[in-house]
């Protein structure tokens, strides 16, 4: 979700049992109350559009949209469909899934394409980060 858009003020009433919850979730995860409302609403709103994407933080601590049932995240299954010149077929043929789920992650990358390719860009980032730490690290003992 885009952290860099302005904010807009909104008033909600919430059961007791949910306040309770956010409280209690935002303190466990050291994250306002307001942060953590604004992403699960966020979240549970691109769920409601797209009920094959869920989001899970990664090891790096980065939430991204992933495809339920697989352990495919959305910019993987993209990329994937891009490097078989489009093809959802031959993508779905490749990662041995149905073209109805490869579809589902094409259809949230049309809806958040920034989204998506910023996760890719901030992936490609961190890979070579760790790639040169890793040649460091070989080139210290060899």
């Amino acid at each position: 979700m885009d952290e860099r858009a302005p904010s807009v003020q909104r008033s909600f009433r919430l059961s007791r049992t949910t306040s309770d919850l956010l409280d209690e979730t935002a303190a466990s995860a050291n994250e306002s109350r307001n942060a953590l409302a604004d992403r699960l609403l966020g979240e549970a709103l691109r769920t409601e559009r797209h009920p094959l994407i869920r989001f899970r933080t990664g090891a790096a601590g980065r939430r991204e949209p992933h495809v339920l049932g697989t352990r495919l995240l959305v910019r993987q299954i993209v990329a994937t469909v891009q490097a078989h010149d489009a093809s959802v077929e031959a993508a779905s043929t490749y990662l041995q899934l149905p073209s109805s789920v490869v579809r589902s992650a094409i259809a949230y990358y049309a809806d958040f394409r920034d989204e998506v390719y910023d996760d890719a860009r901030w992936a490609s980032r961190i890979e070579s980060e760790e790639r040169q730490r890793w040649e460091r690290a070989h080139g210290a003992i060899a």
